[in-house]
């Protein structure tokens, strides 16, 4: 069995959760899981390495979007072509965002993201 280290429990996400760079306004990815502290992207856009970016997505129905301020830790190329994958951790995100993903990752219920 695999002992799992990390800090904070996460969730992974079964269903597409685009991810939009607030910036640019375009996509960059979908969410691969979530942690209140921090998230896996599925990146399909090029992205920088120990670089800040600001992102959006939508979490388990919510009308607003989730708006979170991320530093990029690592990345890896991905099997697919032009995709890698990308873990941030959350440097700015409102108290009560980082409150709704600790409810969504504890209730493990993927019907309710959108």
């Amino acid at each position: 069995m695999i002992h799992d280290t990390r800090r904070a429990p996460r969730r992974h996400v079964t269903t597409v959760v685009p991810v939009i760079d607030t910036m640019t306004d375009q996509v960059v990815g979908q969410l691969g899981n979530l942690s209140e502290t921090g998230m896996l992207l599925i990146a399909s856009a090029p992205l920088v390495e120990d670089a800040l970016y600001q992102l959006r997505f939508h979490l388990g129905g919510r009308p607003q979007p989730l708006n979170v301020g991320v530093h990029l830790l690592w990345k890896v190329d991905a099997n697919t072509p032009g995709q890698s994958w990308c873990g941030f951790r959350f440097l700015t995100i409102a108290d009560e965002q980082r409150r709704h993903i600790r409810e969504w990752v504890r209730a493990g219920d993927e019907a309710t993201v959108r």
